[in-house]
């Protein structure tokens, strides 16, 4: 089974609950809840306020990993990301 991340955050989406939703209120395949509600992105983030938002989350989801490395890791992957995507 192959993970699938949210499309803005990164964030696992491992769980249906944590999906977003359409503003019928389907869920959005893409987006977890925190980023995406109502058919809209919940901010107006750009991609480097969201990487500076997600910093310490993943720095709090992998024990020894310094703010630095989850920066770089972030500002290589994201641009990866639907959301971010140009």
């Amino acid at each position: 089974m192959e993970l699938e991340f949210c499309q803005s955050c990164s964030m696992p989406l491992h769980d249906s609950a944590i999906h977003g939703c359409e503003a019928d209120s389907s869920p959005n395949p893409h987006y977890c809840k925190y980023c995406y509600q109502n058919g809209a992105f919940t901010s107006g983030m750009t991609m480097k306020e969201m990487i500076d938002f997600c910093t310490l989350m993943m720095v709090q989801a992998n024990p020894g990993m310094a703010a630095q490395q989850a920066r770089e890791r972030m500002h290589q992957f994201f641009p990866l990301l639907l959301r971010w995507k140009k």
